[in-house]
């Protein structure tokens, strides 16, 4: 059974303790010379869209995204001491991720809004990194929505992978827009109530499978095991309804 798993990091994977909000906070001040007035909106928005509705409440034009991503991956390294200090991976974590890393035909890497080179400090912290396969992971640079990284991260399976192109996918997240990735892209959901929002949340955005954190091993693999023998294609341009 074949099966890509594309698990979310912050509050999913790990607990970041407000270190996230200060990355974004220090690359704003270092590209505008000046503090945000709020913090960073994040609740599993991409880096792009979290970046540009900082400068834009505060009335500045945004700098290029090249200058941005730069930023925020300096930002990013130099809160690697204090991630780990604060910081913590999840309970169960490190064990789903390695029970996901050994089963014959699944690829298990990540879908994040953060940038490739903050994903790996967070996930290098605690030690996830060995345990995922990263190079195939779908990140903040890659797209503004979250729903267009599941079709970055597919094209990156297929491609340096193999993996065929109606191989199921799974997305494993915290907030409702993983929910919506999934569930606009004909992926597989499993929602996890580990951050801010609750089962309820959950469930009203649309996710039929909801775990209070990632801690049982076997059930989550249980449930990943029912997206590989079940399946979910990909959602393409033949399944929108046809209007006469």
């Amino acid at each position: 059974m074949e099966l890509i798993v594309l698990w979310d990091i912050d509050h999913t994977l790990i607990e970041n303790a407000g270190v996230s909000k200060e990355i974004y906070a220090a690359a704003f001040t270092a590209l505008s010379r000046r503090e945000p007035t709020e913090p960073a909106h994040t609740e599993g928005r991409t880096d792009r869209l979290i970046m540009r509705g900082m400068f834009l409440r505060d009335g500045l034009l945004v700098p290029e995204w090249s200058d941005i991503e730069t930023a925020l991956a300096r930002a990013g390294h130099e809160r690697l001491d204090e991630l780990r200090l604060r910081g913590s991976a999840l309970p169960g974590v490190h064990e789903a991720l390695k029970a996901a890393s050994v089963m014959s035909g699944w690829v298990s890497s990540v879908l994040t809004g953060n940038i490739a080179a903050n994903a790996l400090v967070k996930l290098s912290a605690f030690g996830l990194d060995s345990l995922l396969d990263l190079s195939v992971g779908a990140y903040g640079a890659d797209a503004e929505l979250r729903p267009e990284l599941v079709a970055v991260a597919r094209e990156r399976t297929q491609r340096l992978r193999g993996v065929a192109r109606d191989v199921p996918a799974v997305l494993v997240g915290d907030t409702p827009r993983d929910v919506e990735a999934a569930l606009a892209t004909g992926a597989g959901i499993v929602a996890v109530a580990s951050g801010i929002h609750s089962p309820e949340e959950l469930a009203a955005a649309g996710a039929p499978e909801i775990l209070p954190d990632l801690s049982d091993t076997k059930r989550v693999l249980s449930v990943l095991e029912s997206f590989a023998a079940h399946g979910r294609r990909p959602r393409t341009s033949s399944d929108r309804p046809r209007t006469r």
